[in-house]
């Protein structure tokens, strides 16, 4: 067995041990040094480590899990899956600033899962035409923006945004709740295929993983984690749509939503989330491209020497000085992108900057200086 393909068998055994789950895992590869590293300690070894006691150290030295490990790696390779560690380069680094997110993720795509501007739609699986049209709306004009979809896959308006999407070729990415080897709902077959070639689909699931009701909350993470914000068009007080938004607000993403009738069942999620400031409230696209700084007009630049008085920053301050330097106003997300700091570190030195009156904070989580 190849190097890589011996990581990838140790990487998905890792997630099968019972009990094991994002947090433990993190944690178990962080003082090994790898996922492989893991399964060959002793239990007496693994009984040090922070947060891992008997119980847990027994169930990673009794494991039985490789045998299934292995199995996934074919399946993964017979259906052409690209598989993503968390400490891979090319794992979604929006997502990577977030503390839950996923071990292991199964993509089949073509979309860069670290493109830059990329806007989840969600809402609820009992659309009406009135919503329905509103997301086909905001895709085709989002879609002069370059701008890749994500939502779930599910019925109402997250099928209405993929295929919206689709028709008009834009790129989009479907979370699923559910391995990659079918498709749930089994009629979103024709539309997930052209997805797979116009973009992609993304799970945390191996293969054989139904589509058990609590995997869909817990996807939802993953929407609003890749993304740079989080549009819901229709929703009720309850359901995914405004799980995925309140994870989105927790992750420091923006939100929107589509206002509605002060009686309509299906407007009192995203009126809600209006009226407790979680949501931006818009009206069209173009609200999103101005909050996120998407217009795409040049910005004017005062004269590089103009900072280069300030000499006392950190090697972390110049470097996101260089980065607002060349990109003009970006958002916090673009910016951890750019300087491949985590979000922390991010907040903490733009902070400092504007302390300093280096740079300046605007509406949208959007930054540039002065």
């Amino acid at each position: 067995m190849h190097n890589h393909d011996q990581q990838l068998l140790y990487r998905i055994a890792l997630m099968l041990i019972p009990g094991v789950g994002t947090a433990v895992a993190k944690n178990l590869v962080s003082y090994c040094g790898s996922a492989e590293a893991v399964f060959n300690q002793k239990q007496g070894q693994l009984e040090k480590i922070p947060g891992i006691g008997p119980v847990m150290a027994s169930a990673v030295v009794r494991q039985n899990v490789l045998a299934r490990a292995e199995e996934e790696c074919r399946f993964i390779k017979k259906s052409g899956i690209t598989p993503l560690f968390y400490l891979d380069e090319a794992y979604p680094k929006r997502l990577s600033n977030c503390e839950d997110a996923p071990v292991m993720l199964y993509y089949k795509g073509n979309h860069d899962l670290n493109s830059s501007r990329m806007l989840a739609i969600v809402g609820t699986r009992l659309a009406t035409d009135y919503g329905k049209s509103i997301t086909e709306q905001l895709v085709v004009s989002l879609a002069e923006k370059n701008i890749c979809i994500v939502s779930g896959l599910a019925y109402g308006i997250d099928i209405a945004a993929h295929k919206a999407a689709v028709t008009n070729q834009v790129p989009t990415i479907g979370v699923l709740g559910h391995g990659l080897d079918r498709i749930y709902p089994a009629g979103h077959r024709a539309t997930a295929d052209k997805m797979a070639e116009q973009g992609g689909l993304l799970t945390e699931y191996i293969s054989q993983t139904l589509p058990d009701k609590n995997n869909f909350p817990e996807r939802n993470r993953i929407i609003a984690g890749i993304s740079d914000g989080v549009i819901v068009v229709e929703a009720a007080k309850k359901g995914g749509a405004l799980i995925t938004a309140h994870i989105a607000d927790s992750y420091n993403r923006d939100v929107f939503a589509v206002p509605g009738k002060l009686n309509d069942e299906f407007s009192a999620g995203c009126n809600h989330l209006i009226k407790t400031n979680k949501a931006v409230l818009i009206e069209s696209a173009a609200d999103i491209i101005y909050i996120m700084g998407w217009d795409d007009e040049p910005v004017k630049k005062k004269p590089v020497v103009q900072r280069k008085m300030f000499v006392d920053l950190n090697e972390e301050e110049r470097m996101l000085m260089n980065v607002l330097e060349k990109n003009g106003s970006m958002h916090i997300d673009a910016i951890c992108l750019s300087s491949d700091l985590s979000m922390s570190k991010v907040a903490m030195n733009l902070l400092n900057m504007e302390f300093n009156g280096l740079l300046k904070s605007m509406p949208g989580k959007l930054y540039a200086l002065v």
